[in-house]
């Protein structure tokens, strides 16, 4: 017997794309202002991002993390970086939608094809006081604070230009297949800190660009500041890498960059009163995170911490480098590299130090700090990842 029965649809798949870790906001007692205002009312937030990867449809991600009241979103609209006319995103077919504290909200689907490495803009409108929530501080891009409800409209007043990011957190491109995400996780070197602003020359911006082809995304889930085993600027890798690493859809592998900082924080000025961190403390945290890891079938690319000699030095910031602070990089450094604790390691410190001087970035690739890379840095960083790292077979066969 025939049947007329149309074949079943096809599977809907979303595919993460663009990624925004959040953190709380600080005081004025912290060593580095915030660089946004703690209230926003009858403003718009104008907010530029890169899609690693392309699709037909998107939605966008809005997060109301570590904010304690409810974030009423008025309006809100999309445009491609180079296109003269924004498109609404609406929420349940609505304009605007009610977050509530903690919590997210995921757009409606919105017909507007984008190709991978593409950029956008989007704009969203509170129009009552606000608390800033799902911050995220020295983006490596410019917010627009403009005055009332601009949103897409290209002539507006702008109230103020910060680096920061808020309440934007996510981007999702529709997919043929099922999603398949890297995560990139660390400090202020993962989130760019250094590279030219707005060019997306951070180095999982670079290895964006190399992994688009094979159909996988990465996400970039830095913050500056951030440490393995205390937090600071923001919860410690530890505490964030369920939300901000394994919940992500698809995850196959996550890149670990993490301990610049619980090296070089204690006794300086982010932590005074701080004792040195040990490399028996850090091996276990790194080993727990690979536990985590590897439960959910996740594989993990370990980076070796790039060399911090003369870091921030004749800033009120100095303090990051001591001989002792060298040595535990060092030894940790030999740990990552042959404890085989992990699926595989990028040498990130083979390719930045300076041969003549080991202990120091290399000129050529310094951003002029001595702490971060510069664009050829986060270049070369992005190089030293093997391809196949990501991709290879289910993760579990590490040593414990």
């Amino acid at each position: 017997m025939t049947t007329n029965a149309a074949p079943p649809p096809a599977p809907e798949h979303w595919q993460p794309t663009w990624f925004s870790a959040a953190q709380p906001v600080w005081d004025d007692g912290w060593v580095l202002p915030l660089g946004m205002p703690t209230t926003l009312r009858d403003v718009t937030l104008r907010q530029p991002l890169r899609s690693s990867l392309g699709g037909r449809r998107l939605r966008i991600v809005v997060s109301n993390a570590y904010g304690s009241t409810p974030l009423v979103l008025g309006a809100m609209a999309l445009r491609k970086a180079d296109a003269p006319l924004a498109r609404a995103v609406r929420f349940q077919g609505q304009d605007g939608v009610v977050v509530a504290p903690g919590a997210q909200a995921v757009s409606d689907p919105l017909a507007l094809p984008i190709g991978a490495g593409e950029r956008l803009e989007v704009d969203l409108h509170l129009p009552e006081a606000t608390t800033t929530a799902g911050f995220h501080w020295d983006a490596q891009e410019q917010t627009l604070i403009l005055q009332g409800n601009a949103v897409g409209r290209r002539e507006a007043t702008v109230l103020q230009a910060v680096t920061t990011r808020a309440f934007v957190s996510g981007l999702w491109v529709d997919s043929a297949r099922p999603p398949a995400t890297v995560v990139a996780i660390g400090d202020s070197i993962t989130d760019g800190n250094g590279s030219s602003p707005g060019l997306d020359q951070r180095w999982p911006d670079h290895l964006a660009r190399r992994l688009a082809p094979r159909g996988i995304a990465v996400l970039n889930a830095g913050i500056a500041g951030n440490r393995l085993l205390r937090g600071g600027w923001g919860e410690s890798a530890l505490a964030r890498f369920e939300r901000d690493v394994l919940g992500h859809p698809g995850v196959r592998a996550v890149v670990v960059l993490l301990g610049t900082n619980d090296i070089g924080f204690p006794g300086g000025p982010f932590a005074p009163a701080e004792p040195p961190a040990t490399l028996d403390e850090l091996t276990r945290a790194l080993r727990q995170l690979v536990a985590q890891a590897h439960v959910r079938g996740v594989r993990v690319v370990a980076g070796t911490v790039p060399p911090f000699e003369r870091a921030l030095e004749g800033t009120p910031l100095q303090g990051h480098y001591s001989p002792r602070k060298e040595a535990l990089r060092q030894a940790l450094n030999a740990w990552i590299r042959n404890a085989g604790a992990f699926d595989a390691v990028a040498d990130f410190d083979a390719v930045l130090r300076d041969p003549a001087h080991p202990a120091r970035l290399a000129p050529a690739l310094d951003s002029g700090d001595h702490l971060h890379p510069g664009d050829a840095g986060y270049r070369r960083m992005a190089e030293a990842i093997d391809l196949d790292a990501p991709l290879g077979a289910p993760a579990g066969g590490a040593r414990p």
